[in-house]
């Protein structure tokens, strides 16, 4: 039997409360704290960070999983039911909810004072990319990634025995406990297995590279010796954004041509190849800033452009290749300079997978592979060209009872 507390929950009038917050403390002892609306550390997310700290977990991996938190406990604020007494209902509604919210609007940084800005995201493809913008809603993955970090906080805090009896996030129906592709054979490949019952379906997304003319177009769109060195370094190393902006003056190495980074998955140092056009573009940034900023070994190797100089962060990086995209009306990420990396190498006769593999720091095979896929324009240009050539093959002659005219305004003087 069904009782009124099984029916679902009307989420259409549904706004969460913009209470509380993810506050960067410095601390690399506790790089995040999650605040209630009084401003007070919330103790079962404090709990769950220093066991993400502990795990070796990055910072920005606890600002992920923190914004995610964030959600969740204003979800829970609005239909007014506390963290440890949450149950499946709870979690099916907040699911329900992620899938079909709008993102809220904020007010931009520069005008505190104006209010929300809403602006209606494009939804048609972009003409020169082919790429969709943002769309009002929440995106299935970032849907899918709270459903795992959430299930994963639930299940530390039933291990340490200071949460719900019952995890409120639960596993698909069958599935066995314990680490998923435990016994997996390295030969095969990875099973697509939807471990949270209310994880959405991900479609997977082939890799975009941007094709050489437009990439001419937008690098001679770049305004600073700075910009030109890391577009440069991006699409001939394929490194990834935080990877290059992290290192220091010591990591880059004209003579060997290399640069080193620190991976972002396992932190391990790696000396990766660059193009002698970055080095080139790098020297003559470096030129411009002599006497401005600190040289040592150990100093960040990218600043801003603005004084006083600080260390260039990603988001300021964004937005000066956003910049370069609206003068040419794309829309092009900064991880698709990575793809069109892993394109350029892959897809030459005399680079082995297993290089590009090394080089682009894939742990299996299997992702490099994705990259040997022919392209979505090289696809429709064949298939053009195929369509061009039955065009213009000499047709039969008339079967007999037709007229040829009556066939050459049907199919063309093809048909004759």
């Amino acid at each position: 039997m069904l009782d009124e507390s099984d029916d679902p929950t009307d989420l259409s009038g549904l706004a969460l409360p913009q209470v509380g917050s993810l506050e960067a403390t410095g601390d690399p002892f506790q790089p995040y704290r999650l605040l209630d609306a009084a401003g007070a550390s919330i103790p079962a997310a404090g709990a769950y960070f220093a066991e993400l700290v502990a795990c070796g977990r990055p910072a920005t991996t606890q600002r992920s999983y923190g914004m995610d938190l964030l959600r969740w406990f204003r979800f829970l604020s609005a239909v007014g039911v506390d963290w440890d007494k949450a149950t499946r209902v709870e979690a099916r509604d907040f699911c329900r909810w992620f899938a079909a919210a709008p993102k809220p609007s904020r007010p931009h940084w520069r005008r505190p004072d104006d209010g929300p800005v809403s602006v209606l995201p494009k939804r048609s493809p972009n003409a020169l990319t082919g790429k969709r913008s943002p769309g009002p809603s929440y995106a299935p993955a970032t849907v899918a990634h709270a459903e795992s970090v959430l299930r994963h906080f639930y299940d530390f805090h039933l291990e340490v025995g200071t949460g719900p009896m019952v995890n409120p996030f639960p596993l698909v129906r069958g599935a066995r406990r314990g680490r998923v592709e435990a016994h997996h054979n390295p030969l095969e490949p990875f099973a697509k297995t939807r471990r949270g019952r209310y994880r959405p379906k991900l479609t997977e997304r082939a890799p975009r590279m941007i094709p050489d003319d437009a990439f001419d177009q937008l690098f001679a769109k770049l305004s600073s010796h700075r910009d030109r060195a890391l577009i440069a370094f991006y699409v001939s190393s394929g490194v990834r954004a935080s990877e290059l902006l992290g290192a220091t003056v010591g990591d880059a190495d004209p003579g060997q041509q290399l640069i080193t980074i620190v991976r972002k998955g396992t932190r391990a140092l790696q000396a990766v190849p660059a193009s002698p056009d970055a080095f080139v573009w790098l020297r003559l940034y470096q030129a411009e800033l002599e006497g401005e900023v600190a040289t040592g070994r150990d100093q960040p190797l990218w600043w801003t452009l603005r004084r006083p100089r600080r260390a260039l962060s990603y988001d300021a990086t964004r937005a000066m290749f956003n910049r370069a995209n609206a003068v040419v009306g794309a829309n092009w990420s900064l991880h698709d300079l990575r793809h069109t990396a892993a394109y350029r190498m892959a897809r030459d006769p005399g680079v082995p997978l297993t290089d590009v593999q090394w080089v682009m720091g894939h742990t299996h095979l299997e992702t490099t592979q994705r990259y040997l896929n022919p392209l979505h324009s090289d696809v429709i240009e064949t298939m053009l060209a195929f369509y061009a050539r039955r065009h213009q093959r000499p047709g039969s002659a008339a079967a007999e009872g037709y007229r040829s005219e009556s066939l050459e305004t049907l199919f063309g003087k093809a048909a004759e």
